[in-house]
């Protein structure tokens, strides 16, 4: 009989603990995250449809390419390789999985709810499923191999899956750290933060010999879309406007 007890407190805990999250906010808010994500998603698809056509054609914004390519390789420098070489490995497809694994299970043990956590990877996954179908299917080279300062990659180079992986980890954690915080300051910081990281990110790879900045633009471009998603799904699911009261309504 103790057993058959404890088992409906162990399932509801269970349950309790991946519940999705609820919290409230005013229509007008709930609106305007239908409204960024919308803005982020179209935005994210014009400019990488932008990206792509210029390199399919060889014209427009591929132009920056080589110009790009040729500033960074003159900066070049022991000191400035090394830390290109850390990023690019933090961000990379060995220590961003794990740091990804890592972030996910501990969230979601910590947390209350599951949900952001398991957004979090969702998210992820949706980005490294992205670049494993647009590669092949695209198939730009890379720089010459001449150019790559480390061991040679012969894989497709555009999008680059490093700047993608990057910005999405970065920017989605943000955003689901700081929608539940009510300071905007220190939210914006962070999102300024989690930008300079992206777009270091970015200079590394093109430093580094492996990807065109326009490998980088289309990326980041795609992680725009995957974020605005999340925003979506996170607020579709999560944000209630209460029927009366102060946050009721349009207010």
């Amino acid at each position: 009989m103790a057993t058959s007890q404890g088992e409906p407190g162990t399932m509801r805990r269970f349950h309790e603990k991946f519940v999705v999250e609820l919290r409230t906010a005013p229509a007008s808010s709930r609106r305007n995250l239908y409204i960024l994500s919308i803005v982020l998603g179209a935005a994210g698809l014009i400019a990488f449809l932008v990206v792509l056509d210029s390199v399919r054609e060889s014209d427009g914004l591929s132009a920056i390419d080589k110009p790009v390519q040729a500033w960074l390789e003159g900066m070049r420098s022991p000191a400035l390789t090394v830390v290109m070489t850390v990023v690019a490995t933090i961000f990379g497809p060995i220590a961003l999985p794990i740091i990804v694994l890592v972030t996910t299970v501990w969230w979601g043990f910590a947390a209350r709810h599951a949900w952001r956590p398991l957004l979090l990877a969702g998210g992820m996954l949706v980005g490294v499923a992205t670049v494993q179908i647009l590669a092949p299917v695209i198939g730009r080279e890379r720089p010459p191999i001449t150019s790559m300062l480390l061991a040679v990659d012969h894989t497709p180079s555009f999008p680059s899956g490093h700047v993608m992986g990057a910005t999405d980890f970065l920017l989605i954690t943000t955003y689901l750290v700081f929608s539940r915080r009510r300071h905007p300051v220190s939210a914006a910081i962070a999102f300024v933060v989690s930008a300079a990281l992206a777009i270091l990110t970015a200079a590394s790879r093109v430093y580094l010999g492996y990807h065109w900045a326009t490998d980088a633009l289309a990326a980041m471009s795609l992680s725009l879309i995957v974020v605005g998603g999340v925003i979506a799904v996170d607020t579709w699911r999560t944000v209630r406007v209460p029927t009366s009261g102060p946050l009721a309504g349009g207010a």
